[in-house]
């Protein structure tokens, strides 16, 4: 394999001889209990509530700072603002969740409103997956808005902000401001004015217009707000409120060449929450010290000033006086083991490490998608986290762990063989056939479906041994074993195997069907399979993709010859020759699995979603259909395994 091609390992029929587990003794038979009264259900956990985190903790509080009511606000007003330079991760989630789920809790509204005022990298691609995500979650945006909708309100704002003496163009370089602010050349000095901050307000002007006319180039002058450099947070030193980009980079995607300057976030996003009436403006805490230039602006302007709260550890040593504003902040949500960055997330697809954004060992949330994981489950994870004041970093393990529970109650049950190997059964006729019902899940809403049992049968490859022991008790020659839901067990008697591999083809046995009015032993152990049934469609073909972690470590980018290295190269295993019985066509046609969010509305619009086809697969793992599979060619996703298991991952 080259070193930048996508790991894969296929795995064909039984090419090589397979591992078994260690077999754990019979359990020992339990005493009978004694009947004990029945009680109440228990409540549900905080985990199960969908509105818990905006109940009690820091969402509650802050509420209860700025409530509808007399005495508040006529209505709770929030907004996602994502820049739309790429595609939303599983770090989004928490804030489209919290944004959007905060103003649905308090019966108010959410805008989604794109912050594109950084032409560069921004693609129609982005704007459509980006809204195509939030709605996907289950979230319906009140409006959908562009900060560049403002673009010409902003303009005069900034140009009224130098008439009253609060901005001031400057034509610095970026050493020079750097010492300014007592870093660079000037590293341990005393910050100083920027030499342009006390020219007259007219030449401001004029020299702003200037900018905006195409005088200067790019990085030869800008807007700076004229703040408090003496203030112990740097989002006070001066910040930029506007700045002239390069030509090729100035193109905008609605607004054309029309512009050559375009406002900073500084500048631009507490005078959108402004316009946008926004009542509570909750942010990751990158944006905690922005808190008081937020409200500095808005008070210089004398515009309406929303409550800007912010979550997650501060980036900054803050003073007493910094201190008394009484910040509130939600922590940021990050997975171990993984990368998030766009930048690396680009070079792993262009490098061909993965196959693109979407690719199922990625934590973008289309990736997530396209693996399986419903977006209840991303949800429910989100919510079992809460909100607090503290960075959230989660190990994959945890995550999956989320989306185990969440599956285990929301999708059917099914049979599916990854590595089949063919079991005749010779007492049997050729023509034997027996429909067995097969509930789809505990839970009898779910219904049940038919499947054929006949002379040949299926089996995982790793459930058959040649050489039987104690402590094994699956099918071995002489030993009985039961298929799940056949009412009678069946014994190997004796296998065939391919002289040149030394593998075993195929596997014999008698079906131990006792004469009518005699019982039978029960089997210690039962194993899933698949009939061989022409005339029922039976088995289904299918190849199936198991997607192990992209990363051997939980943190690839401490690899000391960079997180590349830290590439997995058995991150994808494929079984082509996997079979899956017949109710998986019922499976399909009662998409999707589970009939919620976003995919619910998909639904009722007639939109089909292969990865909404999701089931259990019997003793196996959690599966989906890939966006890749057509009328003649199945393809699998595992979504997660049955339970947490080391080896594997």
């Amino acid at each position: 394999m080259e070193e930048n091609k996508e790991p894969t390992t296929v795995l064909p029929d039984r090419t090589k001889a397979p591992k078994f587990k260690k077999e754990k003794p019979p359990k020992q038979p339990k005493q009978p209990k004694q009947p004990t009264p029945k009680r109440p259900p228990a409540a549900k956990p905080a985990t199960e509530d969908p509105d818990s985190m905006f109940k009690v903790g820091f969402l509650a509080d802050v509420y209860q700072e700025r409530p509808v009511g007399p005495d508040g606000i006529k209505k709770v007003v929030t907004r996602f603002p994502p820049e739309p330079n790429g595609f939303l991760h599983i770090g989004h989630s928490k804030a489209i969740a919290i944004n959007f789920g905060f103003a649905r809790y308090h019966g108010g509204e959410c805008y989604l409103r794109f912050d594109d005022t950084n032409p560069k990298g921004e693609e129609e691609k982005f704007f459509v997956a980006i809204e195509e995500m939030v709605r996907w979650l289950g979230f319906k945006p009140v409006q959908i808005t562009y900060s560049s909708d403002n673009f010409d309100r902003l303009y005069e704002l900034a140009e009224e902000l130098i008439r009253i003496d609060g901005a001031y163009v400057c034509h610095c370089t970026k050493l020079e401001i750097m010492a300014q602010r007592g870093g660079g050349q000037g590293e341990g000095k005393p910050r100083y004015a920027c030499p342009h901050r006390n020219r007259p307000t007219d030449e401001s002007l004029a020299e702003f217009r200037a900018m905006r006319d195409g005088k200067y180039l790019a990085g030869e002058a800008a807007l700076r707000m004229k703040q408090d450099i003496e203030n112990e947070n740097p989002q006070m030193w001066d910040v930029f409120a506007y700045r002239i980009l390069d030509e090729k980079h100035a193109n905008h995607h609605r607004t054309g060449n029309k512009w050559r300057i375009y406002p900073t976030y500084d500048f631009t996003h507490c005078l959108c929450d402004s316009f946008e009436g926004i009542s509570h403006s909750l942010c990751t805490t990158e944006f905690e010290l922005s808190r008081v230039s937020y409200d500095w602006l808005c008070d210089k302007l004398g515009v309406y000033k929303p409550m800007q709260r912010e979550y997650g550890f501060p980036f900054f040593d803050t003073s007493s006086a910094f201190k008394s504003n009484n910040l509130h902040r939600y922590g940021r949500l990050n997975i171990s083991g993984t990368v998030l960055s766009k930048r690396k997330i680009i070079e792993l697809v262009t490098g061909k490490y993965v196959s693109g954004w979407d690719d199922p060992r990625l934590y973008t949330l289309i990736a997530l998608r396209r693996r399986g994981v419903p977006p209840g489950a991303i949800l429910s994870f989100v919510n079992e986290l809460g909100v607090t004041k503290a960075t959230t970093n989660i190990e994959i393990a945890r995550f999956e762990q989320s989306v185990r529970r969440y599956l285990e109650t929301t999708v059917p049950r099914l049979m599916l063989v990854l590595n089949p190997i063919p079991v005749i059964i010779d007492n049997l006729p050729d023509d034997y056939l027996e429909m067995l019902e097969l509930p789809f899940s505990k839970d009898p809403a779910y219904g049940s479906h038919t499947i054929p049992f006949t002379k040949t049968v299926y089996i995982e490859y790793s459930d058959f041994r040649e050489v039987d022991s104690d402590s094994y008790f699956r099918l071995a020659p002489g030993k009985s074993v039961g298929l799940l839901k056949v009412p009678f067990p069946i014994t190997a008697t004796s296998f065939e195997k391919d002289p040149a591999t030394g593998l075993v083809t195929s596997v014999h046995a008698t079906y131990e069907k006792p004469e009518d009015g005699v019982s039978f032993k029960k089997p210690k152990s039962y194993i899933h399979w698949v009939a061989k049934s022409p005339e029922h469609n039976s088995p289904i073909k299918a190849q199936v993709r198991f997607f192990n972690p992209l990363f051997k470590s939980s943190n690839p980018q401490a690899h000391p010859d960079g997180y590349l290295a830290d590439i997995n190269v058995d991150s994808l295993e494929v079984f082509p020759n996997a079979l899956i019985e017949t109710g998986f066509e019922e499976i399909k046609r009662r998409a999707p699995w589970p009939e919620k969010e976003g995919e619910k509305d998909d639904m009722t619009a007639g939109k089909f979603r292969s990865e909404t086809v999701r089931f259990q697969g019997m003793r196996v793992a959690y599966f989906c259909l890939d966006s890749e599979s057509s009328g003649e060619s199945v393809i699998l996703n595992r979504i997660v395994s049955l339970k947490e298991d080391s080896e594997k991952n």
